[in-house]
């Protein structure tokens, strides 16, 4: 018995014998899983360069994070296994009947795939990222997701900025494996062919008559306009509400935690403590690295917890304080010592290590809760300019393994150092990873997994190819 239910008598109804259960035993389940009551299959529709597999990623990411199990089916992958070798944009010609055969085996084969993941391996979203440019290809996979029982949701991308179109095939296409050569010039050629070849055959989702019936969004022009037809339950409109909110523009997110506080030092965790002295230094020292990279349009966010604004508060710049942005709430365990819970709670403090993320603080939150509470953040954060996010080690973590499209069992686990900054600047397909450590010592607050299992998370001590870590 957990050792915050204390009965006298035994229960008499359904709700006590819940309460009663040993809360080792409760259901874990994501509270996003709620939203799904069928399995959905996302449809990209667009012609080549039009961010349909950036906008694929970011939307599986997002899905993922907030707890839809979710995957991409990108049907380049089955061509590039299909065809291994890639001649020229002829491939994609419309009199090409071989070819057109190919491709089309190449889709039935993703859409079994798709039907596996969905049925078997416990999916309840699939994005099927291709082009899907005619109505005869849009009502083959139509009549798929009738015959399995799910629901379907087109995501239209729209494009008519040749500026636009030309960054997307120098950014991502120079680097595809159709093209292993990097003569950029011979690239952007074949490949402005090959969308050529597309638009001959080119139906657009026609909202007013034939597709007036279908759940789809338009994205026009990375999101200047956009079209909405028939949204049919809550994840659609979560899903529009997302795609409503990206944009493709370059900016840059700094996350940092405050400067260590006398709760760090003490190793007592929650609480509002003050900035401990060396707290304070690395205010300063975060004022001098803000001045040093001409961060002059940065936007500032904290907590309202004391420790973030005294952070914030060196910097002198304006500032916005976020409720949302507080450290995760340990309940009954707040301003205890990690041996304190351990000798007062034991059977609690096992619970937590033996599952993190799920774990709720009796009174408190856990970091699923977390992630629930952070979602309008990622929202304002996909929308904003340069941003400087000044917050605690669990809201930090919930924040990188969204940008970095970690796991719930890694999330936990992520290395949020005191007094180091990160930089996320979204790029193609996923996000670079800088990290600044502004050298003024402070505690380590962060305890690894037990049995000294070890963590997939960031490591700030091996820098690699993706994650390059300066000092200041």
């Amino acid at each position: 018995m957990s050792a915050w239910v204390q009965q006298e008598a035994g229960p008499t109804s359904s709700a006590e014998i819940k309460k009663s259960e040993p809360r080792g035993q409760e259901k874990k389940c994501s509270w996003a899983s709620y939203m799904t009551n069928s399995p959905t299959l996302i449809v990209m529709i667009g012609l080549p360069a039009r961010g349909k597999t950036y906008m694929s990623k970011k939307l599986t990411r997002y899905l993922n994070w907030i707890g839809v199990p979710t995957k991409v089916f990108n049907l380049g992958v089955y061509r590039r296994e299909a065809v291994k070798a890639y001649k020229s944009y002829d491939f994609f010609r419309h009199d090409n009947k071989e070819a057109m055969e190919i491709r089309k085996q190449c889709a039935l084969v993703a859409l079994e795939d798709v039907k596996t993941y969905l049925n078997e391996e416990g999916g309840q979203i699939a994005v099927f990222d291709a082009t899907n440019t005619t109505r005869e290809r849009r009502d083959l996979i139509f009549s798929f997701v009738q015959e399995n029982s799910y629901k379907v949701f087109f995501v239209e991308s729209v494009c008519d900025d040749p500026e636009v179109i030309a960054a997307n095939i120098l950014e991502v296409k120079v680097s595809s494996p159709d093209y292993p050569e990097t003569h950029r010039e011979r690239v952007m050629d074949d490949f402005l062919k090959r969308i050529e070849c597309y638009q001959v055959t080119y139906q657009p989702l026609d909202p007013d008559e034939y597709d007036k019936d279908l759940s789809f969004i338009k994205v026009m022009n990375v999101g200047r306009r956009f079209v909405v037809n028939r949204v049919q339950d809550y994840i659609q409109s979560k899903i529009v509400y997302y795609l409503m909110n990206i944009h493709v523009h370059s900016h840059s997110i700094y996350l940092c935690r405050h400067g260590e506080s006398e709760h760090n030092v003490q190793g007592r965790i929650g609480g509002d403590s003050e900035l401990s002295p060396r707290g304070r230094q690395f205010a300063s020292t975060l004022h001098e690295f803000i001045e040093e990279h001409k961060l002059s349009d940065l936007k500032v966010w904290t907590s309202q917890l004391r420790r973030t604004i005294q952070t914030a508060e060196e910097l002198g710049v304006p500032y916005e304080q976020w409720k949302i942005l507080n450290e995760i709430d340990a309940g009954v365990c707040e301003e205890m010592t990690y041996e304190m819970i351990q000798n007062t709670f034991p059977e609690e403090f096992a619970l937590r290590d033996q599952d993190k993320y799920h774990y709720r603080y009796p009174g408190g939150e856990s970091y699923q809760d977390l992630v629930q509470r952070l979602e309008p953040v990622i929202m304002e954060l996909e929308r904003q300019g340069n941003v400087l996010v000044i917050c605690h080690q669990a809201v930090m973590r919930c924040l990188l393994a969204y940008f970095l499209d970690k796991s719930a069992d890694d999330l936990p686990y992520l290395k949020c150092p005191l007094h180091t900054v990160m930089k996320l600047t979204p790029v193609a397909y996923g996000c670079k990873v800088e990290m600044f450590y502004l050298n003024v010592e402070a505690v380590n607050t962060h305890r690894d997994r037990p049995l000294d299992s070890l963590c997939e998370g960031i490591n700030f001590d091996c820098p690699d190819e993706a994650n390059d870590c300066f000092r200041f």
